[in-house]
């Protein structure tokens, strides 16, 4: 009896011990755990219980970058083994790289520098924002040298994400590093803004502006800002961006209140627009969490993500915040 009630102290101990985080390891599926924040009561919707999808091989290879600087293009592909009949080539097709320094049995990664034919802005101020992070490149797939008795060297694709393309850029290949699996977390759905580092969504993989689990984002922080591979990072949304949003702004603007109430409620209303009821600041809306990343790849001033596990859709333009996961 003595050996239990010890048992239970030091548990208690330890448990109280334990930081507020804005997530923490799966401790049982009613969502109560002795850690939780203060002046929080979590229940399955304000700290869910979310699975960490774990990046494969192809979300770590072919997950694409932002680079400051652009990356050297002497070497490039020349063409292939049915040029000129074919112009994408995949797994196991034989490629021409021009260029010099090539060796029999070097890799090479074949990246692609890209534009936005749309040039659309997915939120107000993207095109600057880009500008200023740098130039975005698809990770396209690796080769192996196996001739370099010509002019050109021969390679062979050995792994391929999209088709590879006369003109593709070639580079050194560097292995990159794995991510263990991580256990279900409690995941804090509001939990407030910090101090801890900060940056944004520049843009996501293929352009994309709303994406979801597996997809990945750029994000303009980097190793000269801390960033590492493995870190974490939740995407975060304010109330204030959703009415700034031409798209999400209009539901704003639609009628909120109920036929029957007596006092209609107006929205941050603009002149000689207000209701007879209670004013709504959007801005005193508590930001929401929507998603959370994993770090696949660093720059000296970006980085790669993959989300995984999204609550709502994750846009390019939210805000991203450096999160403890345990």
């Amino acid at each position: 009896m003595k050996k239990t009630g010890l048992f239970v102290m030091l548990l208690a101990t330890s448990f109280a011990t334990l930081p507020a985080t804005g997530a923490w390891a799966q401790s049982g599926a009613d969502g109560n755990t002795a850690d939780a924040p203060q002046g929080t009561t979590p229940t399955s919707a304000s700290f869910p219980i979310l699975r960490v999808m774990t990046p494969t091989y192809a979300d770590l290879y072919c997950a694409g970058f932002i680079s400051k600087q652009s990356l050297p293009d002497a070497n490039y592909v020349a063409g292939g083994l049915q040029t000129p009949t074919t112009t994408k080539f995949t797994r196991g097709d034989i490629v021409y790289l021009a260029g010099r320094g090539y060796s029999a049995g070097a890799e090479y990664e074949i990246v692609r520098a890209l534009k936005d034919l749309d040039e659309y802005e997915m939120y107000p101020g993207q095109k600057k924002l880009m500008k200023e992070t740098g130039l975005p490149y698809e990770e396209v797939g690796r080769v192996k040298i196996i001739d370099t008795r010509s002019k050109s060297a021969i390679a062979q694709i050995e792994y391929s994400c999209d088709g590879i393309n006369p003109g593709d850029t070639a580079i050194p290949f560097a292995e990159k590093q794995q991510l263990a699996f991580h256990a279900p977390v409690h995941f804090d759905r509001f939990l407030p803004s910090s101090s801890k580092l900060s940056g944004r969504i520049v843009m996501g993989k293929d352009f994309d502006s709303t994406l979801g689990t597996g997809q990945k984002v750029y994000i303009n922080v980097g190793a000269n800002q801390g960033v590492k591979i493995g870190d974490f990072f939740r995407a975060v949304r304010s109330y204030t961006a959703d009415l700034n949003d031409p798209v999400d702004s209009l539901s704003f603007k639609a009628a909120i209140a109920e036929d029957t109430q007596l006092k209609t409620p107006s929205v941050d209303p603009a002149p000689f627009t207000k209701g007879n009821g209670p004013v709504i600041h959007v801005a005193d809306l508590p930001r929401r969490a929507v998603g959370e990343i994993v770090i696949i790849g660093v720059t000296n001033t970006t980085a790669t993500g993959m989300i995984v596990f999204a609550l709502e859709d994750v846009h390019a333009g939210d805000s991203v915040e450096a999160d403890q996961v345990q």
